[in-house]
């Protein structure tokens, strides 16, 4: 079960990092992705920019905590950061993107954060 939950941890900091990246390099694209379209030449540029920042961060410090704190302070983190698409489905819904998305992507990447959490408690 470590080699499961360090796996999962690391595949979901690595995939923030993605986002981060995605959000900074390619924003419209994300955006659409994340379910509410935003043109990122607009005003939306800011929050693009503050999406990625924040995406990509939250990837860094997973990384450094299971890296240097271990797996527990890595839950901690992963039970904590859980919230954050949570939000993002209600964000979501509340602008007119599709329920698919928003229960589809972010609840369900909610759910998967907090197996993650799960695990690396038991690890």
């Amino acid at each position: 079960m470590t080699i499961a939950a360090y796996t999962l941890a690391v595949l979901l900091d690595l995939f923030c990092l993605f986002l981060g990246y995605r959000f900074w390099f390619q924003p419209a694209a994300a955006a659409a992705g994340y379910g509410v379209p935003a043109d990122p030449r607009g005003d939306a540029g800011a929050y693009l920019a503050v999406k990625g920042g924040r995406d990509g961060s939250f990837g860094l410090v997973g990384l450094a905590l299971l890296a240097f704190a271990g797996a527990r302070a890595e839950a901690w983190f992963m039970l904590c950061v859980a919230l954050v698409p949570l939000l993002d489905t209600v964000t979501v819904l509340r602008h007119g993107g599709r329920k698919a998305v928003a229960f589809g992507i972010h609840s369900a990447t909610a759910a998967v954060v907090l197996v993650c959490a799960a695990l690396l408690f038991a690890a």
